[in-house]
């Protein structure tokens, strides 16, 4: 009997560490919310990465349409561009075991799984959007704001896709969605010119919306990557970087997400890094990394994030080789020469903001004065910016050899 009785209680004691492991494989943002500090949400993410192995389901939304919406700079397109920024981003997340990647588009049409949803879900989807709204206005209180549901007058039918692509990651036990744009604003985009603004802004769910709790910290630690490597918007309305929203559908409006979700505007389309073709497939890469990055360190807990911390440019944007010996080298080679000095903290040089010296490719007066800052910290004398030893060491910076 004494034997038997503690079979039995350890048997039971098995089935309470079974719950509680399925509980928080399956419902890892509940278990994060409840604990409420961040030192537990890192710790309950270790678990579920390095214990339990249950993968983040990501679905990654290019912004826009494929064949219309969104903004353009001349012929440049956002909605041609933002699914390529996806498809980086997702490469990315596939390298890693501990996610799960689902992407909504290609630059030319709907995956099939979206395509066949809005087929043949669309009157749900209308119903679901309807109701959704209906309850969650008889439940706000004035001070909410109401009043954009649909951002940049996108059609309905478009509008109504973006809802469904929420009830579908709703049913489909996503953890994260991740919106992906580009920024203009309106005077630029009417007359086609390059505007002044500059920089990255960030949304996440207001406090009135139910994927508030969930989406901040995970927005947080994207943004304080992305932030490492990129200007934030000088535009007034932007310049927080990491702004909360309750009225973008993208954010869950109406209380319409249950995943965590955030939506990036990674840099205003007519940036010169966006703007010259042989940057550009540099430029758009380098986001979806930092972005993964950004994702790490929430998931795993990163802490002491840097601008060299677990950055790897040279073996995940661009293999940088070619020295730079002028201003008319390889714009390729000169935007990695800017990236090692970001990494080294010289680029932007004193007394000038990321606002003022783009990431671009371009050598100007930035760069130079970035230079020549980094020759004299590291003593190197009797060569030019272009000079063989400054070449070597920003190189082992790029490559990770003096981290």
């Amino acid at each position: 009997m004494m034997k038997k009785g503690i079979i039995w209680k350890l048997f039971l004691l098995l089935i309470v560490i079974c719950g509680i492991f399925y509980v928080l494989a399956n419902y890892p943002s509940k278990f994060s919310a409840s604990v409420g500090t961040n030192n537990l949400k890192a710790s309950s993410n270790s678990i579920l990465s390095n214990i339990l192995l249950k993968k983040v389901r990501v679905l990654i939304v290019p912004g826009h349409e494929p064949d219309n919406g969104g903004t353009n700079y001349g012929d440049i397109y956002e909605r041609n561009l933002t699914p390529i920024i996806g498809q980086d981003l997702q490469q990315y997340l596939d390298t890693n075991s501990h996610y799960q990647t689902f992407i909504t588009r290609s630059t030319s049409t709907w995956n099939a799984t979206f395509a066949n949803y809005f087929q043949n879900d669309w009157n749900q989807i209308i119903s679901w959007e309807q109701a959704a709204k209906v309850a969650f206005i008889a439940s706000s209180t004035p001070a909410q704001n109401l009043s954009q549901e649909i951002s940049n007058d996108a059609a309905a039918d478009d509008a109504m896709r973006l809802y469904g692509i929420t009830k579908w990651a709703d049913e489909n036990n996503i953890d994260l969605m991740i919106h992906i744009h580009l920024n203009n604003y309106p005077d630029a985009m009417a007359k086609q010119i390059a505007g002044k603004y500059s920089g990255l802004v960030m949304y996440m769910p207001a406090d009135d919306l139910a994927n508030s709790a969930i989406s901040k910290p995970i927005a947080e630690a994207v943004f304080n990557r992305l932030s490492l490597y990129n200007p934030i918007s000088n535009l007034k309305v932007e310049s927080q970087g990491l702004e909360s929203d309750d009225s973008l559908i993208a954010m869950g409006a109406y209380n319409t997400s249950k995943p965590a979700s955030m939506l990036i505007e990674y840099d205003y389309i007519y940036e010169p890094q966006i703007v010259n073709p042989q940057v550009r497939p540099i430029a758009l890469k380098d986001f979806a990394y930092q972005t993964y990055l950004g994702l790490q360190d929430y998931y795993d807990g990163n802490t002491n994030v840097t601008a060299t911390s677990s950055y790897n440019p040279s073996a995940n944007v661009y293999d940088w080789q070619n020295q730079v010996t002028s201003t008319d080298s390889n714009p390729d080679d000169i935007y990695a020469m800017q990236t090692a000095l970001i990494m080294d903290g010289d680029y932007p040089p004193i007394g000038k903001t990321k606002n003022d010296c783009p990431h671009s490719g371009t050598f100007g007066s930035c760069t130079r004065l970035a230079i020549e800052a980094f020759q004299q910290k590291n003593n190197i004398f009797n060569e030019t910016v272009f000079g063989q030893k400054t070449f070597s060491m920003l190189k082992d910076i790029y490559d990770g050899k003096n981290n």
